[in-house]
């Protein structure tokens, strides 16, 4: 495994890290608490020192998956969850300081520690971005202890800036794929951009860029491949990163005349977002021991070519550019 710093907080975290919005099934299936623990605890074995989590994901179950798997291990082990997403309506005049350290307590008492890591609001709507005494709570949580470091987890490049305005920000996680090239254009540039960490999610486009997913995939009624589209739901830049699956499906088959071989397209989605030295860590999901070792296995991929690279960039430009690029 090999380490990178995320940002102000000067941590050395992994490269490829563990998302765990599907840790214990995910996709609208039960929650399997003994297929959580297995799945982190390969995850750490494997020398992953980053895990992300939220206190949405499950009911609250994936935080408390992670929190025991941290009681049980010896290593040091960084733990970001999130929170703002049970607000509802989820609208700007619901985010409240008071309503917010109420949500870090309970993340707390959820996984068992003493202390947050790092605590990362939750896609909160954007006027929140600008909102300085949501910022300032989190001053006064990490004064007491509750937490190390603060990030933002978020849709827009615009929400990025605008939160990299507070000093209390360590950390932005955004959507950054083969098929949502527009952080390294704009975010990544950015004269500060070294004193923040850059947490890559969505990595694989919600399947997308795994290479299986066919017209005649069959999505439960529960998966919100299948429900959310067009964001009836919530953004529609959280499934498949926004772009039409039917034009996904035809650039996936593009990507597989580059990224042909042994190794799958899902491991060389991932070694794409390591190219890029401005992100600090990627987050895919497991629902499998085997997706983990997978996962893990891209960052001993070799370096992608300068020729590859501006080809994955010209399916981007081809396929999806006008469509999406103006959105987040």
């Amino acid at each position: 495994m090999n380490y990178r710093k995320l940002g102000k907080t000067g941590w050395s975290v992994s490269e490829i890290s563990l998302g765990t919005w599907q840790v214990g099934g995910g996709w609208g299936k039960p929650f399997d608490d003994k297929l959580a623990n297995r799945i982190i605890h390969a995850a750490i074995d494997r020398g992953i020192n980053f895990i992300d989590t939220a206190d949405v994901y499950d009911g609250g179950l994936s935080e408390a998956a992670v929190g025991k798997a941290l009681r049980e291990s010896t290593e040091r082990i960084y733990i970001a969850t999130k929170c703002g997403r049970q607000i509802q309506p989820h609208v700007n005049e619901g985010y409240t300081p008071e309503k917010l350290r109420a949500f870090v307590e309970a993340s707390l008492r959820n996984t068992g520690l003493e202390t947050i890591d790092l605590i990362q609001l939750h896609c909160p709507p954007t006027p929140v971005y600008r909102r300085d005494e949501i910022f300032g709570l989190f001053e006064k949580l990490k004064e007491e202890g509750k937490i190390h470091a603060m990030g933002v987890s978020l849709e827009t490049v615009d929400e990025a800036l605008a939160a990299m305005k507070y000093e209390i920000v360590s950390s932005i996680q955004v959507i950054f794929n083969m098929f949502r090239l527009k952080p390294s254009e704009t975010l990544f540039s950015h004269p500060d951009i070294d004193k923040f960490g850059i947490i890559a999610r969505v990595p694989l486009a919600s399947g997308l860029l795994t290479g299986k997913l066919t017209a005649d995939t069959i999505f439960s009624k529960e998966d919100h491949r299948l429900f959310n589209r067009q964001g009836e739901a919530f953004d529609k830049g959280e499934t498949f990163s926004g772009v039409d699956y039917e034009k996904g499906l035809i650039a996936v088959q593009k990507l597989k005349e580059i990224f042909h071989g042994k190794e799958s397209l899902a491991a060389w989605a991932i070694r794409w977002v390591l190219m890029f030295p401005e992100v600090s860590t990627v987050i895919p999901g497991a629902s499998k021991i085997d997706q983990v070792i997978s996962n893990v296995n891209a960052s001993g991929l070799p370096e992608i070519s300068s020729k590859d690279m501006d080809a994955v960039r010209k399916i981007y430009d081809k396929y999806f550019k006008a469509d999406i690029h103006q959105l987040w």
